[in-house]
């Protein structure tokens, strides 16, 4: 486990929004991060009752300045330098993407050894874009380009790069092409071929290599399992390093996502179940094979 300036577990700024029942954004991502050893500050953008694929919801919606001085408040705590990872999720404006990017840009002057994980989130297969117009092209244009790690799924790396999706070879071009926008590592979070319509997968791509890891798939809509595979395969890469160690984050990230979720369809229950699933996060009960493809 990597240790920040101050000798302590790694610290990780994660700015999402939030729900009081359920778990989606930082509430989806908190709580795994700690039962992994990891002290997480969470910042939010909005503070919702529960998760907007309801029939309705409450609460406010927070704007940039009220991030900025969250973020603020923070680095007068002369904290921000034992910072190891900048996390975010679904941004609601370009205003909040911007105040990210200053969050991002105060961490790394004064540890320039940060990670910025960016979960590009915009839309689904199911779904289509669900994000306001205009955050594809920022995202693409501003956000992604500054991000060290991005964790799309297979309609957003579409989205990112233009190019299709449809097969794991057409996966591994986008991925690939994805790198030159600027991010290092690239993980696809689920991967559907045609070919196996009972499987599910996450591909991986940087500068080492490309590698897929394939899961049974569970056939139910989790709103937020992105939300918690990002935020495992940052604390996995916090623990085990971004060049060949992320070959190890992307197992873990695949059995522990898919204990989860195995764990929540076992349940009956529409949220993910991350207390009952405690154990799967901490320690997963079945691995799964990397096989590496370039």
């Amino acid at each position: 486990m990597i240790e920040n300036a101050a000798g302590d577990l790694p610290r990780v700024l994660s700015i999402q929004s939030s729900v009081a029942y359920g778990h989606v954004g930082n509430s989806a991502a908190t709580f795994p991060l700690m039962r992994r050893g990891i002290e997480v500050w969470p910042v939010y953008t909005v503070h919702f009752s529960n998760n907007t694929s309801y029939e309705s919801w409450r609460g406010p919606m927070l704007t940039a300045d009220n991030i900025r001085e969250v973020v603020q408040g923070i680095e007068d705590r002369g904290v921000l330098g034992t910072c190891n990872a900048v996390l975010s999720g679904y941004q609601g404006g370009e205003d909040v993407g911007a105040a990210i990017l200053e969050a991002v840009d105060r961490v790394r002057s004064v540890n320039p050894a940060a990670i910025y994980c960016c979960d590009p989130v915009m839309g689904d297969t199911d779904r289509g874009v669900y994000v306001r117009p205009g955050i594809p092209e920022f995202m693409r244009s501003r956000i992604v380009p500054a991000a060290d790690v991005i964790t799309p799924n297979q309609f957003e790396l579409a989205l990112l790069t233009g190019l299709p999706t449809r097969s794991h070879d057409e996966v591994l071009r986008a991925a690939e092409a994805a790198r030159d926008l600027g991010p290092e590592t690239i993980m696809v979070t689920s991967v559907a071929g045609p070919d196996q319509p009972d499987r599910l997968s996450m591909l991986l791509v940087n500068g080492s290599g490309a590698w897929l890891v394939t899961t049974p798939l569970i056939s139910q809509t989790f709103t937020g399992a992105g939300d918690l595979t990002a935020a495992v395969f940052l604390g996995s890469l916090l623990e085990h390093g971004l060049g060949s160690g992320a070959v190890e984050a992307l197992a873990e990230t695949a059995a522990v996502s898919y204990g989860v979720l195995k764990i929540t369809r076992e349940r009956g229950a529409r949220e993910l179940q991350l207390v009952a699933a405690q154990d799967e996060i901490a320690r997963p009960s079945r691995t799964f094979e990397v096989v590496r493809l370039r």
